[in-house]
């Protein structure tokens, strides 16, 4: 006797979010760009990057690629019916004035930017001085 399993289909639940604010994530690296977009809460709804966008290898580290990676978040956010945004860069890349400016022209009204960089109060224990 074989049981009969019915096997339950889960639908794929379209987001039709309306999501009024948000906020946006830049770690700039000297390799690459991250850029999340959460929602108030802290929810990642999106992401892109500069190697998601299609670049690979030194080109990563440009500037026009963390244009291209923010472009991509931009436009999901604006799909989700988002307005505004709280801008928070992290890291030394090339990409940081490029991410507020593409973020800018996408038409995202920007509320806050900050600089979350972490900077060591004193850091670990410096290597011992070179003698030549």
């Amino acid at each position: 006797m074989a049981k009969k399993t019915e096997i339950k289909s889960k639908k794929k639940v379209d987001s039709q979010r309306h999501i009024p604010s948000g906020k946006v994530y830049v770690t700039a690296t000297f390799n690459n760009t991250l850029v999340t977009l959460t929602n108030p809460k802290g929810d990642t709804l999106a992401w892109s990057s500069s190697g998601a966008s299609g670049f690979k290898g030194a080109r990563k580290a440009t500037p026009f690629a963390a244009i291209s990676a923010v472009e991509t978040v931009a436009n999901k956010a604006k799909l989700m019916g988002m307005t505004a945004c709280e801008l928070f860069i992290k890291g030394p890349g090339p990409g940081r004035d490029s991410a507020i400016r593409a973020l800018k022209n996408a038409g995202l009204n920007i509320n806050l930017i900050a600089d979350i960089t972490p900077v060591p109060h004193n850091g670990p224990r410096a290597k011992k001085r070179r003698r030549v």
